[in-house]
């Protein structure tokens, strides 16, 4: 399999930190479905290959000093040898790595699910956001368990977790914290920074759009910089660093919408719907007994930073690729999106392109798969990028909307 060299980064690998390695992919461009269909055989993330290089190099060096009088064919024949059993070694290990986050991560869902009922693609949805790093907004009705759902996912993967009730009283410091003056025993005066609740690894804004644009800006710099900043002096965020957002649709007194750029934090929208019968009918017998199912604890702080440093290192193959391209380009207003271009007003900007692929390679993860496939992409692309877009007036007018407007657009990749 030939290789191409991509970035260099700063990474643990296999429980060893500060590794200077590089990542490739395969220059095939069908290389996402022979990574599908051959498994363990086609695996394209291996970290490590710098010092692995390295050594060979060093090897090679060493046995040139020591071997100054052999062919340098036959060299070159051992050094080759000795290389593609270190590769293959690497790749079992990456391969074990990989499957070791992925059962993790399913236990993790799993947990879930025993507390959480009638809300399977939700969960999913949820699990992908923190997978990838990002952010969540869950909209729904009252009581459908939103709230229920973060403080689960606090318990199972073993988080921090913090709840703001947004009103419209409350301010910035609040949410941020704030600077006290204090006085020593000796009378010299200073100030104190006390931490607010947003120093915390699951952050639950309760009610976002209930808050002032003011107090909701104040989330902007923590969700996209993993720190904020208080009287000029920085302070930097809990990792991992997650914010879960609930909305209401229906009441609307009251609140105030949330700004494109606060919207365009939030890797998902993820619509939290009515359950099904049987699920409403198991809610009746688990809740309104007199034992209650509690959540278990599946993962630590720790695993869940090890699964998204794994989910950045999935290969993703050129045809993948191309489909996050178009279908992202083609949700602007402009030739790109044919016929459904003309109802839109504005679209999503390349964080969305972002978004999705790192989303994408979550969802492969969570499912037990190494690389991520165009049923990925089309699977994902409503939930990233219906709040990243607006129609037009006239296409308002016509009854259109963003999911049917997404779902032309995805008619024309797959």
């Amino acid at each position: 399999m030939s290789l191409a060299w991509g970035s260099w980064h700063d990474d643990a690998i296999g429980g060893v930190s500060g590794v200077s390695v590089l990542t490739f992919v395969s220059c095939r461009n069908d290389g996402l479905y022979e990574c599908q269909s051959r498994g363990k055989q086609q695996i394209q993330v291996f970290d490590a290959v710098l010092d692995l290089t390295l050594a060979m190099r060093a090897r090679s060096d060493t046995d040139a000093n020591a071997k100054s009088t052999a062919p340098a064919e036959v060299e070159a024949k051992e050094n080759e040898m000795a290389g593609a059993e270190s590769v293959e070694k690497l790749e079992d290990v990456i391969v074990r790595s990989a499957e070791q986050v992925a059962g993790q991560v399913r236990a993790a869902r799993e947990a879930i699910a025993t507390v959480i009922f009638g809300q399977e693609r939700v969960i999913e949805n949820t699990l992908v956001t923190i997978l990838s790093g990002g952010h969540a907004l869950l909209i729904g009705v009252p009581g459908l368990a939103k709230t229920k759902l973060v403080e689960t996912l606090g318990i199972t993967l073993g988080l921090d977790a913090k709840r703001i009730q947004f009103t419209p009283d409350l301010m910035p410091s609040d949410i941020l914290g704030a600077e006290v003056l204090d006085e020593s025993s000796s009378g010299k005066r200073s100030f104190r920074f006390i931490a607010g609740p947003v120093f915390a690894q699951l952050l639950m804004a309760d009610e976002i759009n209930r808050a002032s644009p003011r107090t909701q800006s104040a989330l902007l710099q923590a969700m996209q910089e993993q720190h904020i900043t208080v009287a000029g002096a920085r302070h930097d965020l809990p990792k991992p660093f997650h914010v879960l957002a609930t909305q209401n649709p229906l009441e609307q007194e009251g609140t105030y919408p949330l700004p494109e750029a606060q919207l365009d934090r939030f890797l998902m929208e993820i619509d939290v719907d009515y359950p099904d019968r049987d699920a409403e009918r198991r809610i009746l017998h688990e809740t309104t007994g007199a034992e209650e199912t509690l959540a278990k604890t599946a993962m630590n702080a720790e695993l869940l930073i090890s699964a998204q440093r794994l989910v950045r290192r999935l290969p993703v193959g050129d045809s993948v690729v191309d489909a996050i391209l178009s279908l992202v380009r083609s949700a602007r207003p402009g030739p790109e999106g044919g016929e459904a271009g003309k109802l839109i007003a504005w679209g999503p900007g390349p964080r969305a392109s972002q978004s999705l692929m790192l989303a994408v390679r979550a969802r492969a993860l969570l499912d037990g798969r190494l690389a991520p496939s165009i049923d990925d992409v089309l699977d994902l692309a409503e939930p990233v990028l219906k709040h990243r877009m607006a129609l037009t007036f006239s296409a308002r007018a016509e009854g259109r909307t963003i999911p049917d407007v997404i779902r032309q657009l995805k008619a024309q990749i797959g």
